[in-house]
């Protein structure tokens, strides 16, 4: 198909390759480092999240032929000072123990707010059955893709996180606001804890990996902001965001905007349109941007050794228009494009080609065959 065909124009780096593995490990291999709490290891260890992390490179990639794709990547945006290099044998870091989320600590009023506004999301996915029509349904539908697709997937990830490619200005603030509406924080906040992410990937400094346990990456580190700030440091790495007033200003008036769509939902088709168009479709895609961060951590394949626990899981990739390719991501993370195989679908990728074509998206970058 042409839409998923590669551009001829396209921007080619020549960043030395992942190694691509092709058959998986025989075995685990365990190093030296000692954990405290025996209940994690085991979990971990089960989970078999434990096997690519903890592995040197020559135990864990046998011999065998690669087929490598230059990354299409420039320099990186933040660069970790601590990160072993791309030959450094292993990634020296573990968890030593498990925090205690939800008992046992302070809350601070930013903590206690996202909780109240994710149990109350929750709560009226309850009212869903009983308040069902087909157009409070579709418009469920619409607001997941356009919150979803093209407000986190294509703008807070792809675009604003990774700089894949190029909007004209008022398309880019529009993808932005249509993000905003998905009421997962404001763009400067999400693409800081996006980046610190594949600065410290599953590392003790990563703010979600699921070495502190499945439920910790999914959700349960949404209710600690303090634990970003403890491990990556206040946010210094979105200046690129924070010095354009239009993102400072969504950043300042965050709240009133989910509100104002509530209103809107709410003169068009009354209580049910509040229901399906806030509560259903916001949960659904809470966990569906959740899932990357969890499941595709946990399960699925490694393509590329990325030196991380990321996996490309195809379950998660058709439910977050391509996210769930999350170990192509890892191993080309300025790639626009995530199913690098023509037959991993990659919706947001689509999106972007088409914006290609007509001319809205410049400088997009791939990776080559």
């Amino acid at each position: 198909m042409a839409l998923i065909s590669p551009p001829t124009n396209a921007k080619l780096y020549s960043v030395p390759p992942q190694p691509r593995v092709s058959t998986p490990p025989r075995r685990t291999t365990v190093i030296h480092h000692t954990f405290t709490n025996r209940n994690f290891k085991r979990s971990v260890i089960e989970a078999n999240v434990v096997r690519t992390y903890l592995c040197s490179n020559s135990e864990r990639i046998p011999e065998h032929r690669n087929r490598t794709l230059p990354i299409a990547c420039a320099t990186p945006i933040a660069v970790a000072e601590n990160i072993p290099g791309p030959n450094s044998g292993r990634i020296d870091a573990a968890v030593k123990w498990r925090r205690n989320v939800y008992w046992g600590r302070k809350w601070n009023s930013r903590d206690i707010g996202t909780a109240v506004v994710v149990v109350a999301m929750h709560l009226f996915c309850l009212l869903a059955p009983f308040v069902f029509n087909w157009a409070a349904f579709w418009v469920a539908v619409g607001l997941y893709v356009v919150t979803g697709l093209l407000g986190i997937t294509l703008s807070f990830h792809r675009h604003l996180s990774h700089r894949s490619f190029k909007l004209p200005k008022w398309l880019e603030y529009f993808f932005a606001y249509c993000g905003v509406l998905a009421l997962q924080g404001n763009p400067i906040d999400w693409v800081s804890t996006h980046r610190y992410h594949h600065q410290f990937c599953d590392s003790e400094r990563d703010p979600h990996s699921p070495l502190e346990g499945f439920w910790f990456s999914h959700m349960s580190w949404l209710f600690d902001t303090n634990t970003v700030i403890e491990r990556c440091g206040k946010p210094n790495n979105v200046g690129d965001l924070e010095k354009q007033p239009f993102y400072r200003f969504l950043r300042s008036t965050y709240v009133v905007h989910p509100v104002a769509l509530a209103v809107l939902l709410y003169a068009m088709g009354g209580f049910p349109f509040i229901v399906w168009g806030m509560g259903v479709r916001i949960v659904w895609v809470y966990h569906i941007t959740w899932l990357v961060n969890s499941a595709c951590h946990v399960w699925g394949k490694q393509a590329w050794d990325t030196r991380d626990l990321s996996r490309n899981n195809w379950w998660v990739a058709l439910l977050a228009f391509g996210e769930g390719w999350h170990n192509n991501h890892h191993a080309f993370e300025f790639s626009a494009r995530h199913g690098l195989e023509w037959w991993q679908i990659d919706m947001t990728w689509y999106a972007v080609r088409l914006l290609q074509a007509i001319g809205l998206a410049t400088d997009v970058k791939l990776p080559t065959e």
